[in-house]
């Protein structure tokens, strides 16, 4: 075997030793039989949502078995081909098993990376709000732009997109929006893109066509469970009730009623537009005791965000990443220095690239001012 076909099989099972002990391979197929014990409880559906977490996490269960057995298969029958081609000096099976095993050392490595997600909420839905910054129409433009790019993201995953909220802007684009966002891990992709985005271009509302810059905020926290409880006291909340409205689109329901809760405490603010007051402030209470765990989780590992949060001093002080469409095509992390110049692609949704440098990252305990120095 090649010196570097051997590089590509020490990788892939570098990989299948961490999956293997996040898994907990040893007890994971028990584990499995148990899930496999307690769905078949009559009385499960009894309770529909304890009934829907369990067919969540026993699922979970099955993917993560199943992945492991297929990479660890998968690895094993390339090796054998590929002693097999060179027992009979057959180029062609060994051109094609090294080009298997190359396909299969990326597939190794995005699961590794995914297997990474194991924050305390990093498989929960997540809420997402993004906010136009300074700059009038050109940052109500700007976020319409990047909630765009969040949803086309979410949908490449297979998540379900729900709207929060939305406030249009005055003459185009969003002042604000709030989505939630249900899927595996979508809290732990997610989780890296709070912050501000910066975007340089030709203004398309600027007959003179100068170059403008736009900034809008992006803001991630976990739903959290049910079995997670959260103490808001009546008398810190203040609720408002309003009309709501939106410009409608492809993945937005828009409803006439809405309401508005405010956490004194903390100057929290969160709102929903469903079709009935009553959900409303179901929802709402939802996302604020979602805000406040979050707070929770950033006091729980103040060291670690107070890394996460060296952003720089751009625009507002916090800017994460910089979008470039003129003079030149370049998207670039300023924390991790990923870029590519694949504007269009990044805006279309193309993300993962930058969540798995900033996850990878932040699992190796570096600083951004460390990742620029390398």
């Amino acid at each position: 075997m090649r010196a570097e076909t051997q590089n590509t099989v020490t990788e892939i099972e570098k990989s299948l030793e961490l999956l293997s002990q996040r898994l907990n391979w040893e007890t994971a197929e028990y584990r499995l039989e148990e899930f496999n014990a307690r769905v078949e409880d009559p009385n499960l559906w009894d309770d529909p949502e304890a009934a829907q977490k369990l067919m969540r996490e026993r699922q979970m269960l099955v993917d993560a078995i199943d992945t492991f057995k297929s990479i660890k298969q998968d690895l094993a029958d390339n090796i054998e081909l590929i002693e097999l081609g060179e027992m009979e000096e057959d180029d062609e099976v060994i051109s094609d098993a090294e080009a298997a095993l190359k396909a299969l050392q990326e597939t190794a490595a995005e699961k590794e990376l995914e297997a990474l997600l194991d924050g305390e909420a990093d498989g929960n839905d997540t809420f997402l709000e993004i906010n136009s910054g300074a700059g009038g129409t050109e940052s109500c433009d700007w976020a319409s732009m990047l909630a765009r790019m969040y949803v086309r993201w979410a949908e490449k995953k297979g998540y379900t997109v729900e709207l929060q909220s939305e406030t249009p802007g005055e003459e185009a684009g969003i002042k604000s929006v709030a989505y939630k966002i249900t899927g595996h891990n979508a809290y732990g992709w997610l989780k890296s893109e709070s912050g501000v985005h910066r975007l340089v271009r030709i203004s398309p509302y600027d007959s003179a066509a100068k170059r403008h810059t736009s900034f809008s905020s992006v803001w991630v926290y976990p739903v959290v469970d049910d079995n997670i409880e959260i103490e808001v006291n009546p008398s810190d909340i203040r609720v408002d009730t309003y009309r709501s409205s939106g410009a409608g689109g492809q993945h937005v329901n828009t409803t006439d009623s809405a309401v508005r809760i405010t956490h004194i405490p903390t100057g929290i603010v969160v709102t929903s537009s469903e079709k009935s007051q009553h959900q409303n402030r179901d929802i709402a209470m939802k996302a604020l005791k979602s805000r406040l765990y979050q707070q929770e989780l950033d006091r729980r590992n103040a060291e670690i965000n107070a890394a996460h949060e060296a952003k720089g001093d751009a625009g507002w002080g916090n800017q994460i990443r910089s979008y470039v469409l003129q003079p030149y095509q370049m998207v670039k992390d300023l924390r991790t220095s990923h870029e590519t110049s694949d504007t269009k692609g990044v805006l279309d949704g193309d993300l993962d690239g930058f969540m798995a440098a900033t996850l990878a990252l932040k699992v190796a305990g570096k600083s951004r001012a460390d990742a620029q120095s390398e």
